[in-house]
């Protein structure tokens, strides 16, 4: 027996749950299935286990450049039983915008029908459908974004591409291109960090202009070349929107007639098609690099690009190779139907003042800087720091919880600001904040005063002191508690550096080693998930798994407060988001 007849006997479809012709229509009664085959009594461990096994095989032979075995598996996976399950797990119970309904209206849906659906899947005629458009503001912008939100079948059928697509792409994406759900900001930030800490350079800060909106169709599938997805991926594409009910065709560029553009937000697999439509951006330059007069190694290592999602920043020590390599980005992107977004690109000087610009720049709401000092080696310091823009958008979003809840009880505006304080905090743990978030700290204990002084007018300042401001356990003054719920300070969060992940790795290269040991350390990881995180050694207490990078993961009481259950660690467990799902509602 070969690989693949044995992969089809350990992946191979079993006997179909349900047999019906829509998940729409009406759903058979309990009776009519078998009553011991219900979605919590799935083994989802051996489901992960068989899925992940052919995604590594995939990613090997990609890696080996081996198209024709690697096209074999992804079939052998859209065709899988287990992979189609999985799929509708990631859409059903970890996605986040799992309540949100698309054309069909649907958005909820019972173990049955995820069956019913599950079996719809492995029809050999897929088709896509309309996808509805909403608009959701951006932040600080009066514009909207616009969303293209599929169906839960399109996004069910969209996830069941991914699981086959991005192990594929996971072999060929450069070191420095970053995205959504692929790796962090963070280690964009420190990408960019190593660039610069030896010598001060030239940025040329990009952002391209409607990135979503403007891909090359034909540039897109041409990249996605020949596979098993193509077909597929082609009807999203070409699907339209259903947009204040009336169907919008997909754009098309006037220049060029026939040439389709364009590729929905919203979507599970966008952000990956958005990677791939951007992939080459290094190679690009690298080639420009080998041009340049001079070691043909050296100049590739001293021109550095970093990619996240649609923004991006160049940096060399000489300005005339920022300005030339500013042109051959401009050139490359015209061939996947794109441009730089002007009001946003500019060129600056990590250290000194260049044409009017202040030395150092924004990215993705950290601001990048260099310092002269003379104690260092290199005559400077980098330091990187919360942008001016995050801390507003950060206090203004504390005052509005404030204003808010100006007759809420204390425990209910606490409830409210410590997500939002944590969230922040941990995003910008990785650099130099202590001060900034000294001073956030500050700012709120005023706007509190005010928020308290103005519940009680005709009190005295020590009757209002006593009643928001009690000391707590650790001696301090001045913090709001009702004794039992207080408010989390930004200065608690301890400052980490980042580490950033290697170029070459990958979750599907099989070093668990490696990946297991850099969940407890992403930055936004509180303190309670690293401590469960160890005593569980990086495994999920009920299905067994490995956390892997990507994986939702919460924390669960062992016995429920309700039922007399304490806050202790010794009564929390660490869960996979769809098992504690499946804990809750069974």
């Amino acid at each position: 027996m070969n690989k693949a007849q044995t992969l089809k006997r350990r992946l191979g479809n079993p006997k179909p749950f349900l047999s019906v012709a829509r998940y729409t229509g009406d759903m058979p009664s309990q009776n009519s299935i078998n009553p011991n085959l219900k979605w919590k009594d799935i083994n989802w461990k051996k489901v992960e286990k068989s899925v992940f096994q052919l995604q590594k095989l995939i990613y090997k032979a990609s890696m080996s450049g081996e198209l024709r075995k690697m096209h074999r598996y992804q079939k052998l996976l859209l065709k899988s039983y287990y992979a189609r399950l999985l799929a509708f797990r990631r859409v059903t119970q970890d996605n986040q915008g799992k309540k949100t309904s698309g054309v069909d209206g649907i958005k909820n849906l019972t173990p049955i029908q995820r069956f019913n659906l599950v079996n719809l899947l492995a029809s050999r005629h897929l088709k896509a459908s309309l996808t509805r458009r909403v608009y959701i503001p951006k932040p600080g912008k009066d514009e909207k974004r616009p969303l293209g939100i599929p169906t839960m079948y399109d996004r069910a059928l969209q996830a069941l591409v991914k699981l086959g697509m991005e192990p594929e792409w996971e072999a060929r994406f450069e070191p420095n291109s970053y995205g959504l759900f692929r790796w962090s900001t963070h280690d964009a930030i420190e990408a960019i960090f190593e660039s610069i800490k030896r010598k001060p350079k030239y940025v040329l800060d990009a952002d391209i202009s409607k990135c979503f909106d403007r891909i090359n169709h034909d540039a897109l599938l041409g990249k996605i070349g020949q596979s098993p997805y193509r077909r597929l991926i082609k009807q999203w594409l070409k699907s339209g929107v259903f947009d204040n009910n009336q169907f919008h065709p997909p754009l098309w560029l006037p220049s060029r007639e026939g040439m389709g553009v364009g590729t929905p937000q919203g979507g599970v697999i966008s952000p990956l098609l958005a990677n791939i439509a951007l992939h080459g951006m290094e190679e690009c330059l690298h080639n420009f690099a080998k041009t340049l007069p001079g070691n043909k190694r050296d100049n590739i290592k001293a021109l550095s690009l970093v990619r996240y999602a649609d923004d991006f920043v160049i940096l060399h020590k000489d300005i005339k190779v920022v300005l030339q390599a500013k042109v051959v980005i401009q050139e490359w992107l015209n061939q996947v139907g794109l441009e730089l977004k002007l009001e946003l690109t500019r060129i600056v000087h990590t250290l000194e003042e260049y044409e009017g610009n202040q030395p150092g720049f924004d990215f993705l709401g950290f601001t990048v800087r260099q310092w002269k000092h003379k104690t260092t080696n290199q005559g400077s310091k980098t330091l990187i720091q919360p942008s001016s823009k995050s801390i507003k958008t950060h206090y203004r979003k504390l005052g509005d919880i404030c204003n808010s809840h100006k007759t809420a009880p204390t425990e209910a505006l606490i409830a409210k600001l410590n997500p939002v304080i944590r969230g922040w905090a941990n995003y910008f743990s990785t650099v130099v904040s202590k001060e900034v978030f000294t001073q956030m700290d500050h700012l709120l204990w005023k706007r509190l005063g005010r928020w308290a002084n103005r519940r009680h007018p005709n009190k005295s300042a020590v009757w209002v002191k006593k009643k928001y401001f009690p000391s707590v356990k650790d001696s301090r003054d001045w913090i709001l508690n009702d004794g039992e719920y207080i408010l989390n300070q930004h200065s608690d969060v301890p400052i980490a550096r980042h580490i950033k992940v290697k170029g070459n790795k990958s979750p599907y290269d099989n070093d668990w080693t490696y990946w297991s040991s850099r969940i407890g350390k992403y930055p936004g990881v509180r303190k309670e998930v690293t401590t469960l995180l160890k005593r569980q050694k990086n495994k999920c207490a009920s299905c067994g798994l490995t956390f892997r990078p990507n994986d939702l993961i919460e924390v669960d009481h062992i016995i429920p407060r309700s039922e007399g259950g304490d806050n202790t660690y010794k009564n929390k467990q660490l869960l996979h988001r769809h098992c504690h799902d499946t804990k809750t509602a069974f």
